[in-house]
């Protein structure tokens, strides 16, 4: 058992929470919640022992043991995933050698009637019956059999840690800390990095396990699923549910109803007093009623109302400039690392202001593939970013990446430009950076408010292509809806990487899934999709994908339209008319730029001359002819399409 003890924790000047005091009992599973910012990572740190609380302690008996998977984490380089893995049994290691040793030492020494010999037998018994209960003879089998359940195949088994993802490597870190099978497991946001069937692979793996939990996570299905108890922090102070996440969330609401009822009756009554004391204050038949009035007034006790998150992330990206009409086509794109192929022959369009998902489970090159799009990976094929096209880039791993030794202010204020400087405070604001807030360390952030922090540099970018992958990782479930209706609201083009069926429904209407090396695109929204795959979620469509033969209806989009000669020839031509869109767009690029170098000499009194503004005129027209060819050219080439 791990009793938590008057916990009081101040941070720049400000109380945190205080008063926190509990007992996890074996095998709980708590829930901790509270809005962004209210210490949750903060107190899970203090219960593992990174952090010092500025009151209180965390009670456990001495062989306790505590595992904690943070939500940023430094990993270490020079092992494959297997050795990685392993390290969760070094002290299985340490029991052979000991066992190896004592074992030499019986088959070497004689004196079998020696109270030392026999003394030597118990202990090498006791340890080798200690080294079975722990599985020290089929460690190997559970490493595996974890590690497949949080994703990674056989083949990944042996490549360096190195080669994988910061998401993937957090995965070998939970896959360490389950092995471990500690008394506690301190979990803040596990399913960020996680695909749909690991979650439910984690899901089962917690429900079987002897293990207490003590989990944050903004998954409102997985807490359910997973927790039977809920501790929310609210207003300083905690407030401890036997209930499971949806009952909790009832109960609040019916609780937060009676102290609102129970502060307006406070209310009334303090107003009562008080008009009494100043009406009769001067009588001094009423002066024993006045004071004992006072006196009342002084020992009232006021009465909290839970706080209830009203702030709204107000999330406007800035008007989106006028690209190409087609940001973004693939034809024939490959990608492999080594041996292992990625994904193959990707061929897709997309049209200016689509707003399209990338799914697929976790390996397959959805993040792959945008990191082909940014140019930050080399690749095979044709990769082809339109005409005026400007990207900003939300990765997984942006948030972990914002310089620590910054404030927030600080953060911002580097990258703003112009006029916008002088309203960083109100945007801050408007993201619930308001305040002291503001000037708080990116360092003592949490995951949640990172992300945040991390969304308002994008925000200031100029861009009319956003790609954003997995965005909702560490955000609550109010911040989810108001960053989708800002990117329904955006009138740019969209690529989201996602997992959340939520979070995607009505608001993407192109589906490309990834899975067997191939790249599938579907018509429709998100439900659209699944309807296709007749499957009730994006793991059952996946699995489907997976399952299926080539000839099944889930072809890639031009194998299953043209035959082989006909899609042959059409490839030639959109080939052609790619190259001379391409040949336009430069054309008009570089008028552009002879037509604003002309603006420039002619705005100096040496270069006001007739000849020059005929020059001028005559780019003009040849700008407008360059433009015409280039929207005639796109416009044959979307026909095409």
């Amino acid at each position: 058992m791990l009793s938590v003890d008057n916990i009081r924790v101040d941070f720049g000047g400000r109380n945190l929470f205080h008063d926190v005091s509990f007992i996890v009992n074996k095998r709980d599973r708590i829930a901790l919640v509270g809005k962004n910012g209210a210490g949750k990572s903060t107190l899970l740190k203090i219960i593992a022992g990174f952090q010092q609380p500025t009151e209180g302690a965390v009670s456990k008996p001495r062989d306790y043991t505590v595992g904690y998977l943070p939500q940023v984490m430094n990993h270490t380089d020079g092992r494959t995933v297997f050795q990685e893995a392993e390290l969760a049994f070094e002290h299985i290691h340490e029991m052979e050698a000991r066992l190896a040793a004592m074992n030499n030492e019986l088959a070497e020494r004689t004196d079998y009637e020696s109270e030392e010999y026999k003394q030597l037998i118990e202990e090498y018994t006791h340890l080798n019956e200690l080294y079975t209960m722990m599985g020290g003879s089929h460690y190997e089998a559970e490493i595996e059999k974890t590690l497949q359940g949080l994703g990674f195949r056989r083949s990944d088994f042996e490549r360096a840690t190195n080669e994988f993802s910061g998401g993937w490597r957090m995965r070998i870190e939970l896959a360490k800390l389950l092995l471990q099978h500690p008394d506690i497991l301190l979990l803040d946001e596990p399913t960020n990095h996680l695909d749909i069937e690991s979650i439910q692979w984690l899901e089962q793996f917690l429900a079987r396990s002897s293990s207490s939990v003590l989990l944050v996570s903004h998954d409102r299905a997985f807490l359910n699923a997973v927790t039977n108890r809920t501790i929310e922090i609210s207003c300083g102070r905690i407030y401890d549910y036997k209930l499971s996440y949806d009952k909790f969330v009832e109960t609040r609401k019916e609780r937060r109803e009676q102290q609102i009822r129970a502060y307006e009756n406070q209310q009334k009554e303090i107003a009562d007093t008080k008009e009494f004391i100043e009406k009769f204050r001067y009588k001094p038949t009423k002066a024993v009623q006045v004071q004992s009035r006072i006196k009342q007034l002084e020992k009232m006790v006021p009465i909290e109302i839970d706080e209830e998150d009203t702030s709204r992330l107000r999330l406007r990206f800035a008007p989106a400039t006028r690209s190409g009409n087609y940001p973004i086509i693939c034809n024939g794109a490959k990608k492999s690392f080594g041996n292992h192929t990625v994904f193959d022959n990707v061929n897709f369009t997309i049209n200016r202001g689509e707003k399209v998902a990338f799914v697929g489970r976790n390996g397959e090159g959805k993040t792959t593939l945008v990191r082909c799009i940014l140019k930050e990976i080399e690749h095979e094929g044709e990769i082809t970013i339109g005409h005026n096209v400007q990207i900003g880039y939300f990765a997984q791993h942006q948030a972990q990446l914002l310089d620590e030794r910054l404030t927030v202010f600080q953060t911002i204020d580097n990258v703003a430009t112009g006029d916008i400087r002088l309203r960083i405070r109100d945007i801050l604001g408007a993201f619930m950076f308001g305040g002291e807030a503001s000037d708080k360390p990116v360092k003592v952030l949490s995951g949640g408010e990172r992300s945040r922090l991390a969304m308002i540099r994008l925000l200031l970018q100029q861009m009319n292509l956003l790609i954003l992958d997995e965005p909702t990782n560490h955000l609550d479930m109010q911040s989810k809806d108001v960053l989708k209706e800002a990117i329904r609201d955006f009138d740019g083009t969209v690529i989201v990487v996602s997992h959340d069926r939520q979070f995607l429904d009505g608001l993407v209407t192109k589906v490309y899934e990834f899975g067997d090396g191939k790249v599938r695109e579907h018509l429709g929204g998100i439900y659209d999709y699944l309807a296709t795959k007749n499957a009730a979620n994006i793991n059952e469509a996946l699995q489907t994908a997976k399952a299926a033969t080539p000839g099944d209806a889930t072809k890639s989009v031009n194998e299953n339209r043209l035959s082989y000669e006909a899609e042959k020839q059409l490839q030639k031509q959109r080939r052609k008319l790619e190259r001379l869109v391409e040949e336009s767009e430069s054309a008009v690029n570089e008028l552009e730029a002879a037509i604003a170098a002309m603006e420039e000499l002619m705005s100096t009194i040496e270069g006001s001359t007739q000849q020059n503004f005929t020059k001028y005129a005559s780019l003009k027209k040849q700008l407008a002819d360059a433009m015409n060819d280039w929207e005639k050219r796109m416009e044959e080439l979307e026909n095409l399409n």
